[in-house]
C-alpha cells in the first residue's frame, strides 16, 4: 500500500513531536493546514504537522460524487452512517503513516492523532486498536463507528493515553449526542477521555482553538521537560 499523501507544515528546527491530522468530508490536508499558526505554539516546539490527504471514492449520500472521504456514508443515520469496511482501510492507511514516522525515529509517545468529523472517526478508531501508546489524541466534531464492538476489539496500550473530545452543540451535520456517545463509550471501555463543548455548528471555533493548542502543549511539551 502506497503511502498516504500529506501537506508537512514542518517543525522550526529539529522535529523533536509530530501532530498528524485528519480532515473531514470532502476536504483535504489543506483544509486544516492553516491552523498551525493560530495554535500559537512556542517557536521552538519542534512540533512537525502532517495533514493527510483521504483518498477519492463516491460518497453515496452525495449522490455517488467522487470525493476525498475516509470511508463511503450510505446514510444519514447515526447507527450506519459510517462504512465500517472503509474505516477499517482508512485506519490501516493512517496506521501505515504512523508506523512511517515511528521508523523515521520519532517516538510514538511523541505523536498525537487528531481527526475532524470523518477524520475523528478513524482516529477514534486506531486509538482503541493501535499497538503502540501515543501522547494524545483529539476527536473533533465526530463520533464513533461500531461503539458496540470497541470492548471486544480494543486492547489496552492507549487506556490511559488523554483523548480530547470537542463538539459544537449547534452542529446540524453530526449531532451533540454522537459526540457525547463517543465520550461515553470511551470512558465505559475505560479509556481516558475529557469533554468539551461549544456553542457552534459544525466547525472550529477560537476558544476550542486555544483549548486545542493547551492539549498539544501539556502532552507534547510539558512532559517533554518533566
Amino acid at each position: 500500500m502506497a503511502l498516504l499523501p500529506f501537506v508537512d507544515v514542518k517543525a522550526q528546527g529539529d522535529t523533536r513531536a509530530v501532530v498528524v491530522w485528519l480532515h473531514g468530508l470532502g476536504d483535504s490536508g489543506h483544509g486544516f493546514s492553516p491552523i498551525v499558526p493560530e495554535l500559537r505554539l512556542p517557536a521552538d516546539a519542534g512540533i512537525r504537522f502532517l495533514f493527510p490527504h483521504a483518498p477519492e471514492r463516491p460518497v453515496t449520500v452525495n449522490g455517488g460524487m467522487r470525493m476525498r472521504a475516509w470511508y463511503d456514508i450510505k446514510t444519514m443515520e447515526l447507527t450506519s452512517r459510517a462504512d465500517e469496511e472503509g474505516v477499517r482501510e482508512s485506519a490501516a492507511a493512517v496506521q501505515q503513516l504512523l508506523d512511517k514516522l515511528i521508523s523515521d525515529g520519532i517516538s510514538s509517545e511523541r505523536i498525537i492523532l487528531a481527526g475532524f468529523s470523518q477524520g475523528g472517526v478513524i482516529a477514534l478508531h486506531l486509538l482503541a486498536r493501535l499497538p503502540y501508546k501515543l501522547a494524545g489524541v483529539m476527536a473533533l466534531s465526530t463520533y464513533m463507528c461500531a461503539p458496540e464492538k470497541i470492548k471486544e476489539e480494543a486492547n489496552s496500550v492507549n487506556k490511559s493515553t488523554p483523548v480530547l473530545v470537542a463538539h459544537g452543540s449547534q452542529d446540524p451535520v453530526v449531532p451533540l449526542f454522537a459526540g457525547q456517545q463517543a465520550y461515553h463509550v470511551l470512558k465505559n471501555a475505560g479509556f481516558n477521555p475529557s469533554w468539551h463543548e461549544y456553542k457552534m455548528p459544525h466547525s472550529v471555533c477560537a476558544q476550542e482553538v486555544a483549548d486545542i493548542s493547551s492539549f498539544i502543549q501539556r502532552r507534547l511539551l510539558i512532559q517533554a521537560e518533566s
